[in-house]
Parts: C-alpha cells; structure tokens; sequence
C-alpha cells in the first residue's frame, strides 16, 4: 500500500461493526506524546546551568530567556490548529497525526543541536516552531474526531482525548529526570542526550496512535442515539441541534465570549503550571522551612508528576460532570472555586503549609484541565459538530495569547521583584497569585453572559 493511500481519509472509515471504544486509545497515544510539553520545568534549571554545570555562570541562559521556549510552543501550538483545523476536517485525523509526529520528534532533535551549540535560537526554532506545529495539529485531531464518534457523551469524549496531553507530564517529567541523570557527567547536564532519545520514542508512540484511528462513517450515530431527543433533555444546558460553519462561527459573539473564558482560565493555569518546579524549590527552600524540609529538584519533579496526575484526572472528571451539570456551570465553578484558591495560596506558602499548597495547587491544575476538556463540548453544544474542530482549532489562538501572558506575567514580576525590588524569592510570587485571581473574575463574567448561538447564524440544511 503506498503512503499516500495509507494516509488518505476514505482509507481510515470504520466498517460496520467497530468498537468505537478502540479509537480513544489513539488519542491517549498522541496526547500522551505532546503533553510533555506541560513537563518542561524540569529542563529549566538543567538549561540555565550547561556551561556552569552545578550552577549557573553569566554564559549560561537565565530563566526568562529559557521561559520563552515554553511560552514559543503555545503559541504555535494555537496558532497551527487555528490554520490547519478545517484542513484536518478536509483530509483526516490520520494525515494529520503523520505530520505532528514528525514535527513533534524532530523539534526534540534539532533541539539537541541548539543544545550542543549552545544556540538558544535553534532551540527556538526546534522546540518552540517544529514541537508547537506538531502539539496544534496532535492536539485538535483526537479532539475532532472522537467527538464525532460520541455525540451522546461529548463532554467524557473530549475528556479522553484530552486526558491524556494532561497526563503527559506525568510520563515525561520522570523520564526527563532519569535521562538527564543518565547522560550527565562533569561536563554535561545530559540534556542534548536527553532530547534525542525523547524525541525518537515520542515519534514511535504517536506513529501507534497514528495507525489506530479511524473514523465514523457519514451519518453513523450511535445506537438508540436520537440527536433531537437528547437535545430535548438538556434545554437548559443550551445543547444545539443545529451547524454552524467555522468561518460563520467567528462571526458570533459567542465564540469570542468563550474565546475570554478559555483565554483567562489558561492564563492563570499555565502561568503557574510553567514554573511549576522552580516555584516549589524557592517557595520551600531550606533558608524558609529548614534543610531537612525543604523540596529537592527530584521533589519538585514529583510535585509536576502530581500536578500532571490531577491535570489528566481533571480533564476526565470535569468533562464527565459537564455532560451532567451543563458546560456553563461547570466553568462558573472553574472560576468561582479557582479565585478563592489562587488568593490562598500566598498565605499557605507563607505557613510553609506544604500540604495544603499542594492541595491547592492540585485542585486548580485540575481545573485548568478541566477547562480543557470542557471547551470542545460547549463550542459543540453552541455550534455543532459539523466543523467542531476547526471551530476549536481557532479558539485554541487564545492559548496562544495565554501562554505569553500567563507565564510571561509570573517569570517577570518574579525578576522585577527578586532584581530590582530585593525581594526574598520565596515571597515573589504572592503579587502574581493575586492578579491572576483578578483575571478569573473576568472570565466568570464572560461565562455569565453566553446565551445560545442566534439561528441566523445555522448552516441551512
């Protein structure tokens, strides 16, 4: 069979009689790859010491310059699914998930040039540019099509897709350690080593994913299945019966509505999430809790290993409940509860409470998750499932923006603070805890005021 055949839409079409249970693992394949992504923290020490080695000299890359690979990445990561989400619904999840694993893989490579080079553009260029196409495209293709094979359970559809790029972190944040570890030496932090062989393997476990999915047949629909029944059930969770095409979707004041909703949530969330590791380090160092207490970076690698748990964890769980509660009021709790919890913080870190910390910090990353899995269903709920994918595709551009504002808003208040401020680094984040509180009460309000989509905007039949 030649490649191209292989690759082609029409060839992945299920026959009658599949297990449509049998496609989630595909999605897990590639959401498992690209959510390594969300483990990057635990490069960001190694990163900043490659010429220091133990510690870091004024050669080396500071924090700031080392965030921005993270921040690159999700960018383009919305960006990609924002171009290519109505070619994905032209030519198929399984052309789709070819190019993001060969994207995903060589950025990892052409990464461990930069590495070896000392060249932070190459690493630009191979993790942010390379590795952000390969997590837009990786990312909306399992979201599409498994909505598509479970329009009776959207919410715990998109959970299972998307339960897995939580969960990646979990998976790559030890592994990355462990390599690291492996490979270095007195000269070498073992980070160009690392990239290789994660980078290979990943490219290997999305090409599985890649092999396994398929797609329902037009006009398949799950048995006992009635669209216009189900959406009868649900008046007041604002499910629609009707389609809207992605480039009429963009003319309604819903998705920019959700478009705030999504943007907030994640620039809250990712703002933490990206400096997950550091934050735990100098938050309980041993000049604040005493050096039998305080977090190693083997620690705060388990501590991004728990927050990974609970964002997959929360991708399921929330998503499920939203098929239960409505999209609506699932986001409104996001928002409520996350703004009682990110105005805590500061306070649980000045108790050097690091139980409650972490519990705090593990409910919100769930939400964050949660948030996540939950936009595919309310954009279907608003939109349809006609073009759900390249509708999510675009609104995944506020992914965009949050990962500059999000991460960009704690790693500089935290330099201004520690630079110019002389602040002690276990205080620098609480300014920031509080601000992103700010930005929750925006989104609550934008969630407040969706209504259903207006039938002037319905694909007509």
């Amino acid at each position: 069979m030649k490649i191209s055949t292989f690759l082609d839409r029409s060839s992945i079409i299920a026959k009658p009689g599949f297990n449509r249970w049998l496609v989630p693992p595909a999605a897990l394949a590639i959401h498992l790859s690209i959510g390594e992504i969300y483990a990057y923290s635990v490069f960001n020490k190694p990163m900043t010491q490659l010429i220091g080695i133990t510690e870091s000299t004024p050669e080396d890359w500071s924090l700031v310059q080392v965030g921005y690979i993270f921040s690159i990445a999700i960018v383009v990561l919305g960006a990609s699914a924002a171009l290519f989400g109505k070619w994905l619904e032209r030519v198929g999840p399984r052309k789709a998930m070819f190019v993001a694993a060969i994207c995903f893989g060589s950025g990892f490579l052409v990464s461990s040039i930069g590495i070896e080079l000392h060249n932070i553009w190459i690493v630009y260029f191979g993790q942010g540019i390379l590795g952000g196409i390969g997590l837009g495209i990786g990312y909306i293709s399992p979201v599409s099509t498994l909505i598509k094979w479970f329009p009776d359970k959207p919410g715990l559809a998109t959970g299972l897709a998307i339960m897995g790029f939580g969960g990646g972190a979990m998976v790559a944040a030890p592994f990355g350690v462990s390599l690291m570890d492996y490979f270095k030496s007195a000269t070498s932090v073992g980070l160009m080593e690392t990239f290789i062989v994660m980078g290979i393997a990943y490219f290997i476990l999305m090409m599985f994913g890649m092999w396994l999915v398929r797609i329902p047949a037009k006009d398949w629909k799950p048995k006992g299945f009635d669209p216009e029944k189900e959406a009868g059930k649900k008046k007041s969770a604002m499910i629609s019966t009707h389609h809207v095409d992605a480039n009429t979707a963009i003319k309604t004041p819903q998705f920019y509505l959700l478009f705030v909703v999504l943007l907030v949530n994640v620039s809250a969330g990712i703002g933490v999430l990206g400096q997950a590791s550091v934050m735990i380090q100098e938050m309980f160092s041993a000049s604040v809790v005493g050096s039998n207490a305080a977090v190693t970076a083997a620690s705060a690698a388990g501590f991004v290993g728990l927050l990974s748990l609970f964002n997959m964890g929360g991708r399921f769980a929330w998503s499920s409940l939203s098929d239960r509660i409505g999209r609506k009021n699932t986001y409104s709790v996001f928002f409520l509860l996350g703004i009682l919890l990110y105005c805590l913080i500061p306070t649980l870190g000045h108790m050097a409470n690091i139980v409650l910390f972490i519990l705090a910090f593990s409910i919100i990353i769930s939400m964050y998750g949660g948030g996540f899995a939950t936009i595919p269903a309310y954009l279907r709920d608003m939109f349809g499932t006609f073009e759900v994918g390249a509708i999510h595709g675009r609104l995944l551009l506020a992914w965009s923006l949050a990962a500059v504002i999000g991460p960009q808003l704690v790693n500089n208040i935290r330099a201004y603070q520690i630079d110019t401020l002389g602040m002690p680094k276990a205080e620098a984040y609480s300014t920031t805890m509080y601000i992103l509180a700010g930005l929750l009460v925006i989104g609550l309000v934008c969630n407040l005021l969706v209504k259903p989509v207006h039938e002037k905007y319905h694909l007509k039949q």
